[in-house]
């Protein structure tokens, strides 16, 4: 990206919507798009989609590279989207391969939580770490690693899944067959699912608070109810942000950032859940890691897949 007359695209590809931008070559957004992917049928239109959504924004500028961030499982290193989701026939697309076909630039694939990381890292709250973990919290838990400088990816691009990793055998049964992974006991869905267990026998404030805007139950009600001292989402809360603490505990003895980022839905809590999510990982995590992290929510909001993606074409140095 030394060239400044070079422009970057990021795309984040996920179930619902997709979104083009354009960045030039300081990282500066200049141009950007989006349009929902209900009404494709195939990978090959949704694609074709996506070329024309790139020629739109890049208006005619020459482009270095295009990064993409797509949900689902990756295989980086050939390009290939191995399984989407909600997307129609999306298993085994080569999308490196049909995109470089189709524009004749560069292009990069990523898992979006990946790409999210490496967006924190290089453009926002990561920005300045030397080792950095990002964990989103949201419907399931995601994570992206960034260990000396380095996106970690692993042998195979499926590196950075510590949403699955196990901390309650005997916990709730996981959508991919475990029981007990993080995300079943920490995830904004979590959350949820225990609240509403609870209002099964127990009233609480969290039922009048999603009534009384019209919405289901879910954590932000939640959240709320805890600002009223809520006994229920006490409760809830105080058991999920253990959980939480736990598997950050997990992911210090592993890796020793620097840095957690942690973002999603889940965090905008905002002081609702960090200063206890600090707390309580201070007080599980082994006396030598302590106080050398710090945690801190993520900067990029829902631009963080974007920003990476197009950031995969930036070097570290130029940061």
């Amino acid at each position: 990206m030394q060239n400044k007359e070079k422009y970057v695209v990021g795309v984040d590809l996920g179930g619902t919507k997709m979104a083009v931008a354009l960045f030039d070559g300081q990282g500066a957004l200049v141009n950007r798009d989006r349009m929902e992917t209900a009404g494709v049928k195939t990978a090959a239109e949704l694609t074709q989609h996506l070329v024309q959504m790139i020629n739109q924004v890049a208006q005619g500028r020459p482009l270095s590279g295009i990064g993409l961030a797509s949900a689902g499982a990756v295989n980086s290193r050939e390009g290939i989207v191995l399984h989407g989701t909600n997307l129609p026939e999306w298993e085994n697309v080569p999308l490196k391969k049909w995109m470089e076909e189709s524009l004749g630039t560069e292009v990069q694939v990523v898992n979006d939580a990946n790409a999210a990381a490496w967006g924190e890292y290089v453009r926002g709250a990561g920005k300045g770490s030397e080792n950095m973990v990002y964990v989103t919290l949201s419907t399931g838990i995601g994570a992206g690693i960034v260990l000396d400088g380095k996106l970690l990816l692993g042998s195979h691009s499926f590196a950075g899944e510590l949403g699955h990793t196990i901390l309650d055998p005997d916990g709730p049964l996981c959508r991919c067959g475990n029981r007990g992974c993080w995300e079943t006991v920490s995830s904004g869905t979590a959350i949820r699912d225990s609240a509403l267990r609870l209002l099964e026998h127990t009233p609480s404030a969290i039922a009048d608070i999603a009534a009384a805007a019209g919405e289901a139950v879910s954590a932000k009600h939640i959240f709320e109810a805890r600002k009223r001292s809520d006994p229920v989402a006490i409760q809830v809360l105080d058991q999920a942000i253990y959980f939480m603490a736990l598997g950050l505990v997990n992911v210090i003895h592993s890796f020793n950032p620097d840095r957690i980022v942690v973002g999603g839905g889940v965090s905008k809590a905002g002081d609702l859940l960090f200063p206890a999510l600090r707390a309580e990982t201070q007080r599980l995590v082994m006396e030598p890691y302590r106080r050398t992290f710090e945690i801190v929510p993520a900067g990029l909001k829902d631009d963080a897949g974007l920003v990476g993606a197009a950031a995969l074409f930036h070097t570290c140095d130029g940061r």
